[in-house]
């Protein structure tokens, strides 16, 4: 109860600072020679600068740029300038910021029917399959963000930065291999319980600390896309990855939806128009960093790399299904409901 009443004081105190400094919520600058608005907005992000998350904020805020003529400028904040992921979500859904990057691994106690995107097998192992899903889903794109809007926070992409992989200080060819095993997840309850699945001891930790975890073993295993995984220098302190592509690392593009509304027609259709064009960029940019990482830890350090056989993936699939009793569990009906049409429309992508 303490933790969350501090959480909330330092989320209204960044509010008061932010509003402050920007001349309020509204987003609102000065006008032109020709009498036209311009705009100052901000946009956080849950990663370190120069990591996907960045890369393509940076991308999106100077699209805004180009489509506006100038009119629209964003200030981005990289995580820990404003808080961290959590604290970003809430000064979102409070106004306090106009634009976040929003992760389900972050906000499952807020939006409790996106930890579908936990669960592991899941979607497809083909990237170019998956790109098809994010952008087409009906499931993701109409009736999950309904769940994100009753939030106050409004989707406008899915997109992941690529699929989760795992570092170790023992080898993970099977689900026994994970009994009893410290393995660090965000503070999700439906992570938590995909490990769980395997027998392991699913360990929170926040993000910036999980380096020093593993360096002090008081955690044995993480996982991460392999950019973030490069960038962190998790590899350091491990002597396992394993290649699982067990699930995807998916975050959002997200707005806050009364600020949205009240903007003109035409900066609401700048804003989408912007949104839609990135889709391919964020596909675009995982796949370059993910790739070139994987050679720089190869090339850098001594850790074993090891790619899960079919046999051994369809094993672990196996296991992993009880934790979709949970998920069901946890959110109810309607979260069965989205689960539900989203496993129908990746089945028929599959079968193409």
């Amino acid at each position: 109860m303490k933790k969350r009443m501090f959480s909330l004081i330092l989320a209204v105190s960044m509010i008061a600072a932010l509003l402050t400094g920007c001349g309020g919520s509204s987003g609102g600058g000065e006008q032109t020679a020709d009498g036209e608005q311009t705009y100052n907005w901000r946009f956080a992000h849950e990663e370190p600068v120069g990591s996907i998350q960045d890369q393509y904020v940076h991308k999106f805020v100077e699209t805004l740029s180009e489509k506006s003529g100038g009119r629209i400028n964003v200030e981005v904040y990289p995580v820990g300038q404003i808080g961290d992921a959590t604290q970003q979500t809430e000064l979102l859904q409070n106004g306090g910021i106009e634009f976040a990057m929003v992760s389900p691994g972050n906000t499952g106690t807020i939006v409790p029917e996106n930890q579908l995107f936990s669960l592991h097998f899941l979607f497809s192992d083909d990237m170019e399959k998956n790109k098809e899903i994010f952008k087409t889903s009906k499931a993701l794109n109409e009736m999950l963000s309904a769940k994100y809007l009753e939030k106050n926070i409004k989707v406008l992409s899915y997109w992941p930065e690529g699929f989760m992989q795992w570092t170790s200080s023992k080898k993970l060819e099977k689900p026994s291999d994970f009994k009893g095993f410290k393995m660090r997840t965000m503070p999700s309850p439906m992570i938590v319980a995909a490990y769980e699945a395997y027998g392991a001891n699913p360990t929170p930790v926040p993000y910036m600390e999980v380096y020093s975890g593993l360096q002090l073993k008081m955690i044995e295993g993480q996982e991460n896309p392999l950019s973030a995984i490069e960038e962190m220098k998790f590899c350091e302190v491990q002597d396992y990855l394993t290649l699982s592509d067990a699930s995807l690392y998916v975050t959002t593009t997200s707005v806050n939806p009364q600020f949205f509304d009240g903007l003109p027609e035409d900066i609401q259709n700048i804003i989408l128009e912007t949104a839609a064009e990135m889709e391919d960029y964020g596909f675009q940019i995982q796949a370059e960093l993910n790739g070139g990482a994987l050679e720089q830890i190869k090339a850098t350090t001594d850790v074993e790399v090891m790619t899960l056989t079919p046999e051994q993936r369809e094993e672990f699939k196996k296991a992993s299904m009880s934790a979709r009793d949970k998920y069901v569990g946890m959110v109810g009906e309607k979260g069965k409901e989205i689960l539900d049409a989203l496993v129908s429309e990746i089945e028929a992508i599959e079968s193409k």
